[in-house]
């Protein structure tokens, strides 16, 4: 008698990075329970990337995003001038001490993420939110520029965000607002082409 073999069906779902760029955040947490089973979107599977030093995250986040099999990325971190979740619409051409990172790219880089959708998406979930054009002078703000200087011309631009929660907000809160925030991600994620898929 032939045994069958066991065979894993492709996930042609889109990839979503996302990633808490601070080492000492502890508000996000992509396995759910004891399973250890990462959480995922309905429509996108989860690929998460830990905290790291912003050189070297830099380049690994644009690494995921040279997949195109990964097609969405969102930056997750604390925020000190709001009470409320915030989703950072742009990034400057600033490096971590205030200087011009980059002599040649444009002075800003605009979010490609949903925004609206995705500050609808946290004000549903409970949670206090809106969009904000104020570029925070850290780590989030750089890689967000970095990520999205670093996209090559003519192909499709993944959905590239970073959410924000207010510095004190417990990480029930911050592990709800991520949820939201990729799920409404996740809507506007083509599924992959059969032959891109893994």
């Amino acid at each position: 008698m032939v045994e069958p073999k066991d065979e894993i069906a492709p996930d042609y779902r889109p990839g979503l990075v996302i990633c808490a760029w601070d080492i000492d955040e502890a508000g996000w947490d992509p396995v759910e329970d004891l399973s250890g089973a990462v959480w995922n979107p309905v429509g996108a599977r989860t690929l998460a990337v830990g905290a790291g030093e912003p050189e070297t995250l830099a380049a690994a986040l644009s690494a995921h995003l040279d997949d195109r099999s990964c097609r969405g990325l969102l930056l997750v971190g604390r925020t000190r001038r709001s009470e409320a979740f915030r989703v950072q619409i742009r990034a400057e051409n600033r490096s971590l001490d205030g200087r011009r990172l980059d002599v040649a790219g444009p002075g800003m880089a605009r979010a490609t993420a949903p925004v609206a959708d995705m500050v609808r998406a946290l004000n549903e979930a409970g949670l206090a939110a809106d969009a904000s054009s104020d570029s925070e002078e850290d780590a989030g703000s750089y890689l967000l520029y970095r990520v999205l200087s670093g996209l090559p011309d003519g192909r499709d631009t993944p959905a590239i965000g970073l959410l924000r929660a207010p510095e004190h907000e417990p990480d029930a809160a911050v592990q709800r607002a991520v949820k939201a925030a990729a799920q409404a991600m996740a809507h506007h994620l083509p599924p992959l082409p059969r032959s891109r898929a893994n």
